[in-house]
């Protein structure tokens, strides 16, 4: 759901509209609320398409038809105005996802869930058949789901005769991939059942296999395969291959009868009882709730309307009354977390009385596993940001967050990627919080066109090259290098500098290791000292490094209960000098096992400490209220990254507020955030600003915060 533009309209025939649904060249989808309370989907027709005398008259024809729909897995028409300078018609909402959109987001459905498909869509056909209509596009997006069972939509009504992406001047209608044989040819014969059921064959080895059978590309080239090619289904089912066989078959005469087809699928799996209500794969139905629950939650109709003329008004009362009743047995509750106040009590929009759109955020984080304390600080960052924005009486709209817990587990990571990304709601992703979950969300973000902000992840290098969505709000690692050559070469002077680099717990910062080889501090030396996986010769470093006349040391790895050892044994040798280290290391564990030996070593950080900023001073006092402790590391530049994407959202006005827009003008957005301006270089994406970084110095009982690397000058 996207909000309404100022230019469309607030009522259409007695329906107040909501937001957005969807448009396209031939016009827009609103979601709208009826005179009698009844969610609606309103299709309104362009001018222009409206002008051709016979699109008038097959809409008024067509529309009188459907409207006499009464099938349990149709969509029909409960009101319409063919009439009007800009025709329009409303059918009731589903708020089930698109076949299209639950394959693209989860992948090819059951060999079960696909024969109960095709058996419903096969009545659903039937009735539209028997009712005179040839539906003429039956394809993935013209199928929704719901927890009964698919529904099937647009028949065709708003489709004029050039409305197809191919070429020939008397092209009919029809979408390549989907459309049958005879129907690919401009002079062949007119749309009959036999083509609906061709392209219902196709829909179900979409639904089992993921791909079309035809393929993709160019339209010219899939309807050549359409024509002359035999249909590639290679990891169909067993169970359904006769099936798809057959409905795919080039003559209209060869191919089954919707019955037939019916038999073919086999006994129906789903019964037409309580099973039926199954018939979905995890997480479909989750989602569907989901739906169903914000559709609802809309705000309600002003009193004020356009009215219908009086045809359309008693059409909508009386069919809207009875279909009515599936959108509401469809919301019930659900468990995914949504916007709410400090604590988790619930936050009312500021001014009730405002009709302002709801726009979504997402966070996928790991709130339960290994890096829980990193996910729960993005959390609760973004949960008050979206509070603090909620609560300004000129906000253009109100923001939504979107929480996915992935564990800290790969294979629970993919599954929440996909269960955010399916979501239409859905604006912009923060997320992951963990470096392994990134490649496979920000590559499925990519797919989608989806704003990917990274708060905490190290990315790569090429990040902005591999994945053009990813919005980098931290500095890689690399950057963790700065602070350490600024303090070794501004305030504790080390022309002969020792890195340690140590491989425990994976790889060492050797991006740090670089830094320095490639600018010694003070202009000296550099020494590289390397523990291997398993080592613990700390000692032996040490008198390595003391007798390569080492004057300061830099810790190059990640365990703080290691780098609590070379302190250790460090201080066992006299050493002196300036010792510093990375954030990975810069933990509790690390003050309880050096002791006094790691007193005054210096730690370089990509976060801030929200508590010595005075400018998050605000914020802090907040966090402190909701959650009874002040912010943990990582909450501020989470609670940035909302601000980052409300200001960009902003910058939208009048241009439409979606996933496409927000993905290309992120980057053209600067924003001064409580940790750091976030601003970004607009030819190659990539953060700019070079005060990203922090240093702290460790003391009994905590580290303290020094400030931005760049505003350090002595060592207290």
């Amino acid at each position: 759901m996207r909000p309404l533009l100022p230019a469309d309209p607030a009522a259409i025939g007695g329906n107040r509209l909501l937001s957005r649904l969807g448009s396209g060249g031939m016009g827009t989808v609103y979601l709208g609320r009826s005179p009698e309370g009844v969610l609606v989907a309103v299709k309104v027709i362009r001018a222009d398409h409206a002008a051709d005398p016979a699109f008038r008259a097959r809409f008024r024809r067509e529309a009188q038809a459907a409207g006499g729909l009464t099938g349990r897995w149709v969509v029909p028409v409960v009101a319409a105005d063919p009439e009007a300078r800009e025709p329009w018609l409303a059918t009731p909402f589903v708020p089930g996802p698109s076949l299209a959109e639950a394959v693209g987001g989860y992948g090819p459905l059951p060999a079960r869930t696909v024969r109960i498909l095709g058996a419903r869509l096969a009545e659903a056909l039937a009735e539209v058949h028997a009712a005179g209509l040839i539906h003429r596009d039956v394809k993935p997006g013209n199928v929704l789901l719901a927890p009964d069972g698919p529904r099937l939509i647009d028949f065709g009504i708003a489709r004029a005769a050039g409305a197809t992406t191919l070429t020939a001047v008397d092209a009919v209608v029809g979408t390549p991939g989907y459309l049958a044989p005879e129907l690919a040819r401009a002079a062949g014969p007119v749309a009959g059942p036999a083509s609906d059921v061709f392209s219902l064959g196709c829909v179900l080895a979409y639904a089992a296999t993921g791909t079309g059978p035809f393929g993709g590309g160019h339209a010219a080239a899939v309807v050549f395969r359409t024509v002359h090619e035999e249909p590639e289904l290679g990891s169909l089912p067993g169970e359904l291959r006769e099936a798809v066989d057959n409905c795919l078959l080039k003559e209209p005469a060869d191919r089954p009868t919707l019955g037939e087809l019916t038999a073919l699928l086999g006994p129906d799996p789903g019964g037409a009882g309580p099973a039926a209500a199954d018939w979905l794969p995890a997480p479909l139905p989750r989602i569907i709730a989901e739906r169903s629950t914000r559709a609802l939650d809309l705000p309600a109709p002003e009193p004020t309307r356009i009215d219908a003329p009086e045809p359309a008004r008693q059409l909508s009362r009386r069919r809207l009354l009875t279909a009515g009743g599936a959108l509401v047995a469809a919301a019930a509750p659900i468990a995914w977390f949504t916007t709410r106040g400090p604590g988790g009590r619930g936050t009312p929009p500021t001014d009730p009385d405002r009709n302002v759109p709801l726009l979504t955020l997402g966070l996928q984080a790991d709130l339960t596993g290994p890096g829980r304390t990193t996910g729960r600080a993005h959390e609760r960052g973004m949960r008050l940001a979206v509070d603090r924005h909620n609560a300004r009486s000129d906000a253009a709209f109100r923001l939504a967050l979107r929480v996915a817990d992935d564990g800290g587990d790969q294979q629970r990571a993919a599954q929440a990627g996909k269960e955010l990304l399916a979501d239409p709601a859905v604006l912009a992703v923060t997320g992951p919080t963990w470096d392994a979950a990134l490649p496979e969300l920000a590559g499925a973000c990519l797919a989608a066109d989806l704003a990917l902000v990274l708060v905490s992840v190290n990315s790569p290098e090429n990040t902005t090259t591999l994945w053009r969505t990813a919005c980098v709000t931290r500095p890689s690692d690399e950057g963790l290098g700065l602070p350490i050559l600024h303090y070794l070469s501004k305030v504790r002077i080390s022309r002969r500098t020792a890195v340690v680099e140590d491989a425990a717990n994976g790889s060492p910062a050797w991006q740090v290791t670089r830094v320095l080889q490639q600018s010694p501090p003070a202009q000296g030396t550099v020494s590289v000292h390397r523990i291997p996986e398993g080592g613990s010769d700390f000692a032996g470093t040490v008198r390595a490094l003391t007798g390569a006349g080492a004057e300061g040391v830099v810790y190059a790895g990640t365990s703080p209960e290691r780098a609590a050892e070379l302190a250790r044994a460090l201080a066992d040798a006299g050493f002196r000098g300036p010792c510093t280290a990375l954030q990975h290391a810069m933990e509790p564990a690390f003050l309880a096992a050096a002791g006094r030996a790691g007193e005054g070593w210096v730690f370089s950080s990509l976060y801030t400490d929200p508590l010595a900023v005075p400018a998050a001073a605000e914020f802090a006092e907040a966090h402190r209220r909701a959650y009874g402790e002040p912010p943990a590391r990582w909450a501020t530049e989470a609670y940035d990254a909302v601000g980052l994407v409300a200001a960009a959202l902003t910058g939208l006005e009048g241009e439409g507020r979606d996933r496409a827009g927000l993905s290309r003008r992120i980057f053209r957005t600067t924003y001064e955030g409580l940790a750091k301006t976030v601003g970004f270089d607009p030819g190659t994406r990539a953060l700019t600003g070079d005060s990203l970084a922090h240093l702290y110095r460790a003391e009994p009982g905590g580290f303290r915060y020094l400030g931005r690397y760049t505003d350090v000058r002595t060592d207290p």
